[in-house]
C-alpha cells in the first residue's frame, strides 16, 4: 500500500502548477498576475490532493482533469485576450513535462507520479523540483524562439498607484511617440493589459473627458498625446505618468504610458509598443 502524505502532494503539485501557469503566460505574451497565477495553481494542486480523498476517486476521471485544467487557466488568466492561447499552451507545457517525467522514470526506473497521474515521490523532493523548473526554463526558451519577432520582444514591467503588471512588448522601430513637454519615450499600451490598476477616469475611446475628469479629482496623472498613423492625420492618446517602467529589467523612470483603445499586436503575444 501506498502512503501518501497529502502536505507534501499539495506542494509539489502547487509548484509544478505554479510554473507552466507561468510558462503558458510568457509563451502567449499574456500580462502575469502572480497572485492570481498562485491562486490558480493552488486550485490545481487541491484538485490533485482531493482525487485521493474517499468517495472522490471519479475526480479522476479524463473529463475532470479537463474541467480543472480550464479552471485553472480561467483562474489564472480569466478577462485575458489570450486566454484560449494561454489555455492551449498551458495543457501543451502540462503535457511536454509529463513525458519528461515518464522519460525519467523510465530512465530511473523510480516512480515520480501516483496513478492518477499526479506528482508524488518518495524520493528527494530537490530532484523533482529540479525537473520541474530546468522544464520551464527549456519551454519557456523553446516558445519564445518560435514565437519571437526577430530578437525584438522586451519585458516591460509597469508600475501604477493601482498596483504594477508585467508585459511583453515589441521593440518597434517605426515607433517614435515622445512626451511634447520632455521629449522622453512613451510607451503605448493596450489598455485591457492595464485594465486591473488602471484610474476610474481613464477611458481611452474618451481620451478629453478622461482627462478633464482626473483633473477635477485633483490630480495630474493623465495627458494628451498627439499622434500621426496611417489613416490618422491627428489623432489624441490618454496617457498616464507612472510610477515607475523597466524594460528587460532596465529602470526608465517614470514614463509615460499611452493608452490604446485597440489591440497593438498583429497576433505575435505582446500588448505594447516600445
Amino acid at each position: 500500500m501506498t502512503v501518501v502524505y497529502i502536505d507534501l502532494l499539495f506542494l509539489l503539485n502547487f509548484i509544478a502548477n505554479y510554473l507552466l501557469l507561468l510558462a503558458a503566460g510568457r509563451m502567449a505574451g499574456a500580462a502575469l498576475v502572480r497572485w492570481r497565477i498562485g491562486l490558480g495553481a493552488a486550485a490545481g494542486a487541491l484538485y490533485a490532493a482531493l482525487v485521493f480523498l474517499p468517495e472522490l476517486g471519479w475526480l479522476a476521471h479524463w473529463p475532470c482533469k479537463l474541467a480543472a485544467g480550464v479552471l485553472m487557466a480561467l483562474i489564472a488568466y480569466g478577462g485575458e485576450t489570450r486566454l484560449l492561447r494561454v489555455t492551449v499552451l498551458f495543457f501543451g507545457a502540462s503535457a511536454a513535462l509529463a513525458g519528461a517525467v515518464l522519460g525519467l522514470e523510465l530512465l530511473g526506473n523510480v516512480s515520480l507520479t501516483l496513478n492518477h497521474g499526479v506528482f508524488y515521490t518518495p524520493l528527494d523532493i530537490r530532484l523533482l523540483l529540479l525537473l520541474f523548473v530546468a522544464c520551464y526554463f527549456v519551454l519557456s526558451l523553446f516558445f519564445r524562439r518560435v514565437g519571437q519577432h526577430g530578437g525584438e520582444l522586451a519585458r516591460l514591467e509597469i508600475a501604477l498607484e493601482g498596483g504594477a503588471v508585467t508585459l511583453t512588448a515589441l521593440r518597434d522601430t517605426g515607433h517614435s511617440l515622445t512626451d511634447p513637454a520632455d521629449n522622453r519615450p512613451v510607451a503605448v499600451v493596450f489598455w485591457q493589459a492595464l485594465s486591473g490598476i488602471l484610474p476610474g477616469w481613464a477611458d481611452p475611446a474618451d481620451p478629453i473627458r478622461s482627462v478633464e475628469q482626473c483633473h477635477a479629482a485633483g490630480s495630474r496623472q493623465a495627458r494628451l498625446i498627439p499622434y500621426r498613423a496611417v489613416g490618422v492625420e491627428c489623432g489624441m492618446l490618454l496617457a498616464v505618468r507612472t510610477q515607475g517602467v523597466t524594460v528587460d529589467g532596465k529602470p526608465m523612470g517614470k514614463l509615460l504610458v499611452a493608452l490604446s483603445p485597440t489591440p497593438v499586436d498583429d497576433g505575435g503575444g505582446y500588448q505594447a509598443l516600445i
